[in-house]
């Protein structure tokens, strides 16, 4: 019987498994793996309630090195699902993602799983936009394919509660101040992560030279919003400090709302 006093009066875990018991498909679920807190918690319950799954990540060829080497170690049996075309060299002919442009995450986060349940570990409590979403919901992309959400209610604290007392492994990443894990560069990661660009300079010109390339095909095809970069080099340092500098704002915001919260 799962221990109430870590997870309060009600019994989340307990309701969770039911979840995944009562979705349950013919063909197992697929379960959309990140390497993540969040994920390594949906993996462990699937576990508990005895369902039939498959795990998958989408590599996106930006991923954190450590990120890698936690899930080929604690999880060999999840597959690795390859993209088609580099993300950086994608990045070329599409543009730098941006948050009203998120090409990257449709692209190369949340391929696969077509005509499968897939379960998630996304949870209300990580965003705003993740406030409304539903435990059991169509996919809006595709509409063969249906997401189940068993821990979108919980919180942080239940979370980590739940990876403490079951000892379950987790990335490394976390206990060096990163609050969630993913791309590297990621605009929308937020200010929690550290100066990604000091910790991986390999990646940083990696990136450096994918935005030089987008800046002379720009400049090559007569593009005039890209005059206001002298060159790649520096598209690129705008982009990196122009989204730290607005999710100063944001943190800033969401701090006061939680705050507003707590009292």
């Amino acid at each position: 019987m799962i221990d109430k006093t870590l997870f309060g009066d009600i019994d989340i875990v307990q309701d969770s498994i039911d979840l995944l018991k009562e979705m349950e498909p013919p063909e197992g679920y697929y379960l959309a793996f990140s390497g993540g807190k969040d994920s390594v918690v949906i993996n462990a319950l699937a576990d508990m309630a005895r369902v039939k799954y498959d795990a998958h990540y989408n590599l996106t060829t930006i991923d954190p090195p450590e990120l890698i080497y936690f899930i080929r170690k604690h999880h060999p049996d999840v597959i690795i699902e390859k993209p088609k075309m580099p993300l950086l060299k994608r990045l070329v002919e599409k543009g730098f993602p941006q948050r009203q442009r998120r090409w990257c995450c449709e692209e190369y986060k949340e391929r696969g799983g077509s005509g499968r349940y897939v379960v998630t570990g996304i949870r209300r409590a990580e965003s705003y936009h993740r406030k409304v979403r539903g435990m059991v919901e169509t996919c809006y992309n595709d509409n063969s394919k249906q997401f189940v959400h068993p821990i979108i209610n919980w919180t942080d604290v239940q979370v980590w509660r739940f990876i403490e007392k079951y000892k379950i492994p987790y990335c490394k990443l976390y206990d060096e101040g990163w609050k969630r894990v993913g791309c590297l560069f990621c605009p929308f990661a937020g200010k929690h992560r550290k100066d990604e660009t000091v910790l991986y300079p390999k990646y940083t010109q990696a990136f450096i030279r994918a935005f030089e390339r987008l800046h002379a095909d720009r400049k090559s095809r007569g593009k005039k919003s890209v005059d206001r970069w002298k060159d790649g080099e520096e598209m690129f340092w705008w982009w990196i400090n122009e989204n730290r500098k607005r999710d100063d704002k944001e943190q800033i915001t969401l701090d006061l709302n939680q705050h507003k919260g707590e009292r």
